[in-house]
């Protein structure tokens, strides 16, 4: 029996639809094809014991996981949930009439708890794009994704919490974020503040000044002088984001798995600090640029 589920691999900051194709048949191996990294080989091994766990069964058969298109390099381990999901329908396990109106993304541990993605956020942009009805993800990533309107969210902690969902037998609540409410609550909400600075006058009005006209900053001194405690609090007098930014901040962090779980929304201008013995390539991003 052939079932498909759907589920997203993230390029960059943006996300693209992938169809997993389940085939079980006459035979006695798995196989996982589609361009599959090794992370994504592994989830039949997670996906064994997460639905013995749950209290079903992997089918002794031939099993193919195709991930579709195939041309296209698959990374991570959150396609262990749709492939789980396909399997047991494909197997007669479960029957679900409506796994084409869902996004199915997650990391499965062994004892079949949900375990975090990345780029949550993004994956939800796609899946509204695609007029799919929901998108069913780890709850720790519900927050993150719910900020995407006009789709429906639900975080589960467990693969048998999807699959009563998707049997219907447990309708959950769908994860509501206000997108605008979450933003100027939070927006500017810095731990650290340019006023605990004390003394350091010249260097506390260079910054001013190049915080007022957008200005780059070298900050050069020896060890123990403050030039980190400067910089970790020249972003909390910059102007705030706007919604536009903290919006394309917070795909960056979800795709990096940055995002705070208490937050559903970047408010605050980015800080890093790299190593001091870092290069220069390391520095704009690395990578190879081909022309």
């Amino acid at each position: 029996m052939l079932v498909k589920t759907y589920g997203s691999a993230v390029y960059g900051v943006d996300a693209l639809t992938i169809t997993i194709e389940v085939s079980v048949g006459g035979g006695a191996r798995y196989y996982v094809v589609g361009l599959p990294d090794n992370a994504v080989k592994e989830s039949m091994f997670r996906v064994e014991s997460a639905l013995r766990v749950s209290g079903y069964r992997m089918p002794r058969q031939k099993i193919v996981v195709n991930l579709a298109p195939a041309d296209i390099r698959k990374e991570g381990s959150a396609y262990d949930l749709p492939i789980a999901i396909g399997i047991l329908a494909a197997s007669g396990q479960i029957v679900v009439n409506d796994l084409e109106k869902y996004f199915l993304m997650g990391e499965l541990s062994l004892d079949g708890g949900l375990q975090s993605i990345k780029g949550a956020l993004p994956i939800a942009i796609q899946a509204r794009k695609e007029n799919f009805k929901g998108f069913v993800l780890p709850h720790v990533n519900a927050r993150e994704a719910a900020i995407v309107n006009d789709l429906s969210v639900y975080g589960m902690e467990t693969l048998t919490h999807v699959i009563d969902f998707l049997n219907g037998k447990e309708i959950p609540t769908p994860v509501v974020v206000d997108t605008r409410e979450e933003f100027f609550r939070q927006v500017n909400s810095y731990e650290q503040d340019f006023a605990d600075v004390k003394g350091q006058e010249n260097i506390k009005r260079a910054l001013e000044i190049a915080a007022a006209g957008g200005h780059n900053v070298i900050l050069i001194g020896p060890p123990g002088a403050g030039k980190t405690m400067l910089a970790k609090r020249l972003p909390t007098i910059l102007p705030p984001l706007n919604l536009q930014e903290a919006l394309e901040s917070t795909k960056i962090y979800s795709v990096a798995g940055k995002l705070p779980v208490a937050n559903a929304l970047m408010t605050e201008r980015p800080y890093r600090s790299p190593h001091h013995t870092i290069s220069d390539v390391a520095l704009v991003g690395g990578g190879i640029c081909e022309i």
